[in-house]
């Protein structure tokens, strides 16, 4: 029987406020052993902040990450899945955008994330990323 979205997501995801810093939110991805967190203004999907965004569109140009906020540099343009869907095709989605996570919303509600991490310990809990993706963070 196949899986819907629903049974594999992260149910509620760490969400901030556009105006947030770059150091508020990189202690939140540490404190929750994360590396995402979704960007929402009035309970809805604005964006989606990553370690990586972090790095790139922050620290190696030398913004001021005490004064940067994630609605200056978070990703806008998202793929998401909606919790009803198939858990194929946020593999889909996933393969086809280039991408390791996906918000689940409800309309532009946020209610959930998925990542490839979280499918693949759903799908093959034997396979190498099952493995990588059950261990706790090295914070």
């Amino acid at each position: 029987m196949a899986q819907r979205v629903n049974e594999v997501m992260t149910p509620v995801p760490v969400a901030v406020s556009p105006d947030t810093t770059l150091v508020t939110v990189s202690d939140l991805m540490r404190r929750h052993g994360i590396g995402d967190v979704l960007v929402v203004h009035e309970g809805r999907l604005r964006g989606l902040v990553t370690d990586r965004d972090i790095v790139v569109r922050a620290v190696a140009v030398q913004k001021d990450v005490g004064n940067t906020t994630v609605g200056d540099i978070c990703s806008t343009n998202m793929v998401t899945v909606a919790p009803e869907q198939d858990a194929d095709e946020a593999v889909r989605l996933m393969r086809r955008h280039a991408v390791r996570r996906l918000p689940v919303v409800d309309g532009d509600r946020p209610i959930g994330m998925v990542s490839i991490g979280d499918l693949a310990v759903q799908r093959d809990e034997r396979s190498a990323l099952a493995d990588i993706s059950a261990e706790p963070p090295n914070t």
